[in-house]
């Protein structure tokens, strides 16, 4: 292998495990997520999953194209999707906490918290994630760094984008799938009200720590 193939393959590996791990770092898209899966299911939580990625490749298209440099300046626009983003996560707070104060212990077998559809999942994880403008910010900054290597393939933007958007998609995928082992699951729906409590308030905290940020 030519050593410049081996130099850009090991810089994507680098780019790939940073971005594994900031996949799976706390924040509303995570939470709305595993809520999900655990609530009502491998299919709901796949589809939440879909969403949340398809919002992810919109965020990794700004990144890379490096047009979320605007973000990082401020002004009227960013501070419209700041509140913007507030708005809905404190819109999905109310819904959970709700959901929370309304329900009891939940029956292990045969439960589903929702009936919602497919769309209405997907559509869910796609605003989660599309209506937070940290997201580009992130994926701006960490991809900065690997936008200006030398000796990279010309599809080099297009593949650290694929990176981005597939392997969210798979990483989450399969959070959904490892909720679904009985015992977990068990768990969560004999106490899940408590848990839409719980995720309820954190996204509430969330919306706040946007507006301040």
């Amino acid at each position: 292998m030519a050593p410049w193939i081996a130099g850009w393959i090991s810089e994507w590996l680098v780019f790939a495990g940073v971005m594994a791990l900031g996949q799976f770092s706390p924040g509303p898209d995570m939470l709305l997520l595993t809520r999900t899966a655990l609530a009502s299911g491998r299919k709901t939580g796949c589809w939440t999953a879909i969403g949340i990625a398809c919002g992810l490749a919109c965020h990794a298209s700004i990144a890379v194209t490096g047009v979320a440099v605007i973000l990082t300046k401020g002004g009227a626009f960013t501070v419209a999707l700041k509140w913007l983003a507030a708005a809905y996560l404190a819109w999905l707070a109310f819904q959970l906490i709700r959901s929370g104060l309304k329900s009891g212990r939940l029956s292990v077998t045969g439960c589903s918290v929702t009936n919602e559809s497919s769309f209405a999942c997907w559509k869910r994880g796609l605003f989660c994630n599309l209506l937070n403008p940290k997201v580009a910010m992130f994926l701006a900054g960490v991809s900065a760094p690997f936008l200006v290597l030398d000796d990279v393939p010309a599809h080099w933007p297009v593949m650290l984008w694929a990176t981005i958007v597939l392997e969210g998609l798979l990483l989450w995928c399969g959070w959904v799938f490892v909720l679904q082992a009985p015992a977990i699951r068990r768990r969560y729906l004999g106490a899940a009200h408590w848990f839409d409590l719980a995720f309820g308030v954190v996204l509430l905290v969330l919306a706040v720590v946007i507006l301040i940020a």
